[in-house]
């Protein structure tokens, strides 16, 4: 099989997991492709390179068969935004710490690989969010988790005047306003109180950012529903960051969010399920007293 693997550059202690991945890949006859930052990143931790097929820019410069996102979730996120609308399945290997996406444990990789060559895996496909900022419908950003709208200081509110299906919901006054996928809802959404959601519902969850209301709650929608968004701030600007990635807007810019024409499919373990994975790695239903 032919692999594209990203990783994580931040930490240099956790280069010994791409040593072991390559070894786990190579017993399998594997071509790997590896992204140019991660390349170079290991290139720097490493005195004996393993040999790849070719260093990429883009998962789109080779045919592969899947990508393999080699750290935490946000390694996974930006797997995710390189592959794009290629439909290339996404692997993630979790060498962070909690690894919802990215759920497949360092110690397991050889198993799973294993399991992989013989067929024996599961592949699922994960909504994105679209989003067209202003009239500039060339270049739609796309998020796996979610859109998050918040102020650009500290010190005071931003308003958020926010259209369902173009019936106005609400103006949300307070720090911010996530739209949520089902994927990200046990993401930034959770930390903020917003519910989780089985990854293949068909809906969006907006959840408010520390709310100037004590009547103000998450609110669940079918997801082929447009969202529109106008914000107001004393600032005169406000930022939005697409899993994660933020960037700064004046106020009044238009937000339209809408679910996207394409999906992210990732491959999990066989026999592998939501439930399983929220016990796992959120002590959900875990009775601490046992």
């Amino acid at each position: 099989m032919r692999f594209a693997l990203f990783g994580n550059t931040y930490e240099t202690y956790k280069s010994v997991y791409a040593e072991q991945l390559f070894a786990v890949l190579s017993k399998h006859d594997a071509e790997v492709y590896v992204e140019k930052d991660f390349y170079d990143f290991i290139s720097q931790s490493q005195t004996c390179l393993p040999e790849v097929a070719g260093i990429i820019d883009h998962v789109t410069d080779h045919q592969v068969d899947m990508a393999i996102s080699l750290g935490g979730d946000g390694t996974f996120l930006k797997a995710a935004r390189c592959i794009g609308n290629t439909g290339i399945p996404i692997i993630g290997i979790n060498t962070g710490r909690l690894g919802f996406l990215a759920d497949v444990s360092a110690d397991e990789m050889e198993t799973f690989f294993a399991q992989l060559h013989e067929g024996r895996y599961m592949v699922r496909e994960r909504g994105l969010l679209e989003l067209i900022i202003g009239d500039d419908n060339e270049h739609p950003a796309y998020a796996l988790n979610e859109i998050a709208v918040s102020k650009h200081d500290s010190s005071s509110m931003i308003a958020v005047r926010t259209t369902v299906g173009g019936e106005h919901l609400a103006t949300y006054m307070g720090d911010g306003l996530l739209i949520a996928t089902p994927t990200g809802s046990t993401a930034y959404s959770l930390s903020a109180g917003g519910p989780i959601i089985y990854p293949q519902a068909d809906v969006f969850v907006l959840t408010a950012v520390s709310p100037h209301s004590l009547n103000v709650r998450p609110v669940v929608i079918a997801d082929d529903k447009t969202i529109e968004l106008c914000i107001e701030s004393r600032s005169g600007s406000f930022l939005v960051a697409v899993d994660g990635i933020s960037q700064s807007y004046p106020e009044h810019t238009m937000l339209t969010l809408r679910k996207a024409s394409h999906t992210i499919r990732v491959v999990k373990q066989e026999g592998s399920s939501f439930f399983h994975t929220l016990q796992k790695k959120m002590m959900w239903g875990t009775d601490p007293r046992e």
